[in-house]
């Protein structure tokens, strides 16, 4: 299974790096047109309040984002896209032991770089509980399957969010962020694997699963 992995993981890795930078710029921005559909499932989270979240009923939207690095489908422009909305939008800061806590994005002026060719936000830290407040999470991903069984990176700081989700009982709605080829029939999954609900490919939003 690891060695089935690996291979997927290193052969769309590839893929990535092949893609032009004209095509990644097109593949944002067409991203950040479907900020409308994303908003809408971004509904409130009732139960905010007993997160810590500081958001109860009533309260804006809050999404949980990340900012792209490398060839990764480019979040940038569906950042700034999602708070024009209104949308509070929450991005990752990574730790040391590799799990993830959260700072809200105010702008590219609120971005720094970090570790790892990472772009952090320098606000307050919320704390790795934070993202269970959120309505809508989207994931980093390299392929995700029609079943919803997503392939990542292997570093396993997504892993920690979606199982930290699930002992909260929060139940948000989760999104792959992908090119149009990554969305396969099949990934190799493991029982652990928590499927997400959603795509997001320059073409717009896949229901999954």
């Amino acid at each position: 299974m690891h060695n089935e992995k690996g291979e997927l993981r290193t052969r769309l890795l590839s893929e990535r790096r092949a893609l032009p930078a004209e095509a990644r710029e097109r593949a944002a921005e067409a991203l950040a047109g479907h900020a409308g559909a994303l908003a809408a499932a971004a509904v409130p989270v009732e139960e905010a309040a007993a997160t810590g979240t500081g958001a109860g009923a009533g309260a804006s939207a809050t999404v949980a984002a990340y900012v792209s690095v490398g060839a990764e489908p480019g979040t940038r422009p569906l950042l700034d896209a999602l708070r024009a909305r209104g949308l509070r939008v929450l991005l990752p800061v990574l730790l040391a032991d590799n799990d993830l806590d959260w700072a809200e994005y105010t702008g590219p002026a609120g971005l720094a770089p970090a570790g790892r060719g990472l772009l952090e936000p320098v606000g307050e830290r919320l704390g790795p509980e934070a993202v269970a407040g959120a309505g809508l999470v989207l994931l980093p991903g390299l392929a995700v399957d029609r079943r919803g069984l997503r392939l990542g990176r292997g570093g396993g700081s997504y892993d920690r969010v979606l199982a930290r989700l699930e002992r909260a009982g929060a139940r948000p709605v989760l999104a792959v962020l992908l090119y149009e080829h990554e969305l396969l029939e099949r990934v190799p999954a493991e029982p652990h694997d928590r499927p997400v609900d959603l795509a997001l490919t320059p073409s717009g939003t896949h229901r999954l699963g």
